[in-house]
């Protein structure tokens, strides 16, 4: 079954309330590598559940609309599917507890052509229910690599262009190890896709063993910029986009590579440093000074 563009275009999602505890928090900022030293002041502060702060990144794990792709009905070849971009805007700090609630909502679907794939771009703003005022409006990228040629529009001039990353060496870099064991913590904040987890889904799609979840990856970039940055202030990181480039295997070390590029305003990237391969490209950050 092909893209039925004006079916998947005005997809029915439905609102997801979520209630998250401290403890949902703290398995977060474990699973994204946080607590490698466990006497770091700055990293217990999101571990530990007295004064506990959360991570901005946890956004990300929030009232998601789970793998709505794998319905037939959207016409998507979901074997096929690939996260391609993530980013997020922060309109207020995330509590370490509360309910939040989202939509998730199709922006725009766009047909690369026959052989070519297809780009759905969405979003979903968290709301905070004690209040009703929203804490994150995240955007995300879906590339569908068997899906083009259905039909649709070839572009989307709303669609942010990628942040392009400075020729001269980086203002900062930050080096983090993720544990050998990253996938199977963070895949209890609700990511459950076999293939971070069993040798023979991981085999099967071309991988000698389980990746990281790429919004793991996302997170430990997360991490890295509330270091150099922030000083582990979550309050001030207010923006971050990336785009995905490739795999990151547990058990290797992310290095952030960083450049201050305005007032507030950075562009970023992160490789594996044992193979020497960029896995977030094209970041974009923006944090209060």
């Amino acid at each position: 079954m092909a893209i039925d563009y004006p079916r998947l275009k005005s997809w029915p999602f439905d609102d997801v309330v979520q209630s998250y505890t401290a403890r949902d928090s703290i398995l977060y900022a474990l699973g994204v590598g946080l607590g490698e030293d466990p006497t770091d002041a700055n990293e217990l502060t999101f571990l530990y559940e007295e004064g506990l702060k959360a991570l901005p990144t946890l956004a990300v794990v929030l009232s998601r609309p789970g793998f709505w792709l794998r319905d037939p009905r959207s016409g998507v070849d979901w074997k096929q599917v690939l996260h391609g971009e993530q980013g997020f805007v922060v309109h207020r700090p995330l509590p370490p507890e509360g309910e939040v609630s989202a939509r998730t909502r199709i922006d725009e679907i766009v047909d690369k052509g026959a052989g070519k794939g297809a780009l759905i771009y969405s979003s979903r703003t968290l709301i905070d229910r004690r209040d009703g005022e929203p804490l994150c409006t995240l955007t995300s990228t879906t590339f569908c690599r068997g899906d083009g040629g259905f039909g649709g529009p070839g572009s989307w001039s709303q669609s942010s262009a990628l942040r392009p990353i400075p020729h001269s060496a980086p203002d900062l870099t930050c080096d983090l190890p993720t544990s050998r064991r990253a996938a199977l913590i963070y895949r209890l904040s609700g990511d459950l896709n076999p293939l971070h987890i069993d040798p023979e889904v991981a085999r099967a799609a071309g991988f000698p063993r389980p990746i990281l979840h790429g919004l793991a990856s996302f997170g430990v970039a997360g991490h890295a910029l509330l270091r150099r940055l922030c000083d582990y202030d979550p309050s001030r990181l207010t923006r971050m986009d990336v785009r995905f480039s490739s795999p990151v295997f547990p058990g290797e070390t992310i290095r952030t590579e960083i450049w201050r590029i305005g007032p507030g305003q950075a562009a970023f990237r992160s490789r594996v440093i044992g193979r020497d391969v960029v896995v977030l490209n094209n970041g974009y950050a923006e944090y209060k000074q």
